[in-house]
């Protein structure tokens, strides 16, 4: 049974693949891709300034969204925890402290992921999917340079360094929109607030953030350079390949995000 051109699973008359062969073989092709990504590196000063300008692109840039998203859903959090609070029995800093711990230990790392997986994922998959096309990788491997490590390693550097940053912002910025929110609305004092997101914090919620964050970045941009890497067509197949991109990057994202919270916290 041949596999085709390389690119995905032949198909030919009476020729029918079941869903999990094909699952299968992309799950295979994805871990080949990832040693070839990480074997016969090239020079180090080439990986270091494509990594620079891959922590900019993929990061910097970010910064707007990731902020927005982290102050309006901070001050959602705070309003609709005080909304569903009507027992005079809790008292007022279960607010502050329920909005602490829903964005260190879920929103920040895991919502902010997901939304990068959108907006970093895509763009990763459309650039490598652009040059497959129009046959700029196959002049890299003629010219003897490891394409996949040259145009993904410097994007999974990229990402590991700057996703934790960018995690650690929204989680400041979130906290800070939920106080904010409380004492603009008066749902909740400064004082209470403040006491809340102080109660009985735990430092290793951060690290285990801090991890999913890494592993989440690993998974954006190492799924969705595949997804552009193995794309063939033309410019329909590129955009086909950015939506795919996205969509396998989160269904990844939350699996392992399950799997994590079993192994790291339970």
């Amino acid at each position: 049974m041949s596999l085709g051109d390389g690119y995905g699973p032949a198909f030919g008359p009476g020729l029918i693949w079941p869903p999990a062969v094909n699952v299968l073989f992309h799950i295979g092709r994805y871990f080949l891709l990832l040693g070839e990504v990480f074997s016969k590196p090239e020079r180090f000063s080439i990986y270091w300034k494509r990594t620079v300008e891959e922590i900019d692109l993929l990061g910097v840039r970010s910064l707007g969204i990731v902020a927005l998203l982290s102050v309006f859903m901070g001050a959602v959090i705070t309003i609709q925890t005080k909304t569903n609070i009507d027992s005079p029995l809790i008292q007022a800093w279960v607010v502050g402290f329920a909005a602490r711990q829903s964005t260190i230990l879920e929103f920040s790392p895991t919502i902010i992921s997901l939304i990068l997986a959108g907006k970093v994922g895509s763009n990763i998959a459309a650039e490598i999917g652009s040059m497959r096309v129009k046959e700029q990788i196959d002049a890299l491997d003629i010219m003897g340079v490891n394409s996949a490590s040259y145009l993904i390693l410097p994007k999974i550097a990229a990402a590991v360094m700057i996703n934790p940053f960018l995690v650690i912002i929204s989680m400041f910025l979130s906290i800070f929109g939920g106080w904010i929110a409380g004492i603009g609305t008066g749902i909740v004092s400064s004082d209470d607030y403040i006491t809340g997101i102080q109660m009985s914090f735990d430092p290793y919620h951060v690290q285990y953030a801090l991890i999913k964050t890494v592993v989440f970045a690993v998974i954006i941009t190492t799924v969705s350079a595949y997804q552009g890497y193995y794309t063939r067509g033309g410019t329909r197949e590129v955009g086909i390949s950015s939506t795919q991109a996205v969509v396998y990057s989160d269904v990844v994202i939350l699996i392992a995000n399950y799997l994590l919270t079993q192994l790291l916290l339970i």
